[in-house]
């Protein structure tokens, strides 16, 4: 388990660095988590090790939200002075989503065709 997560922060660590080296607009842990899916990919998947204690992290992923809800409270008034731009983006971004949702399981229900057969 410490083997797994010194790999999972390791990830971590080195898309911080070439965020912060490379000046990317991208946040480091998503590039460190990029690098571990690629480096995963090419290995054939995570070990058995690495699965347990990631989804232990996941079993326990409510936990990490609990700063965030602080953060909110203590900057309450931050939030009531821009209600607009944030419920306005919440909105576009659902929507969005929702969208972007839609056409990909409309992509992933079309029936195959045989090989020769008209679509």
């Amino acid at each position: 388990m410490i083997g797994a997560i010194t790999l999972l922060l390791v990830f971590q660590l080195l898309g911080e660095v070439i965020a912060r080296t490379l000046a990317l607009p991208i946040p480091g842990p998503v590039i460190g988590m990029a690098l571990l899916f690629a480096a995963l990919a090419l290995r054939g998947g995570p070990s058995a090790d690495l699965r347990d204690t990631a989804q232990g992290l996941l079993q326990h992923l409510s936990l990490l939200f609990v700063p965030a809800g602080t953060g909110i409270m203590v900057h309450l008034h931050r939030v009531a002075d821009e209600w607009l731009p944030l419920l306005l983006s919440l909105l576009i971004s659902t929507v969005a989503t929702l969208v972007v949702t839609a056409l990909v399981m409309k992509l992933c229900q079309r029936a195959p065709t045989a090989p020769g057969e008209a679509p």
